[in-house]
């Protein structure tokens, strides 16, 4: 589920770049694409909650985590923020901290 996003495409919800393999491979068709996007069933009240939602600037549907209930597939999927440049230079920063600090430890012991 890394990498995959939920869109929207002609007032219709859409699941995105998630590779999803065959529940039965001896029994799927020969062209059988596991990286096709999904459409996603969705009530009508729920669709207007969302795409107001999705067309705000840097929002983005990400799906979170998928099961089964009553032999149906579920996808659980939520609203995040991207993150700014800024953002994303003191994350790097921290990482390159934690990695010269376990360097250090590593060649101390």
């Amino acid at each position: 589920m890394a990498g995959s996003y939920v869109a929207l495409r002609g007032g219709e919800f859409f699941l995105v770049g998630c590779n999803i393999p065959p529940y039965q491979p001896k029994n799927a068709p020969s062209d059988y694409n596991p990286e096709r996007s999904r459409k996603l069933l969705l009530r009508k009240q729920e669709i207007k909650c969302l795409i107001g939602k999705a067309r705000q600037k840097g929002l983005t549907l990400l799906p979170l985590k998928v099961y089964t209930k009553r032999g149906k597939i579920k996808l659980e999927f939520g609203i995040a923020k991207g993150r700014r440049r800024f953002d994303k230079r003191e994350l790097i920063k921290k990482r390159e901290a934690e990695k010269t600090m376990e360097r250090t430890l590593k060649s101390r012991g």
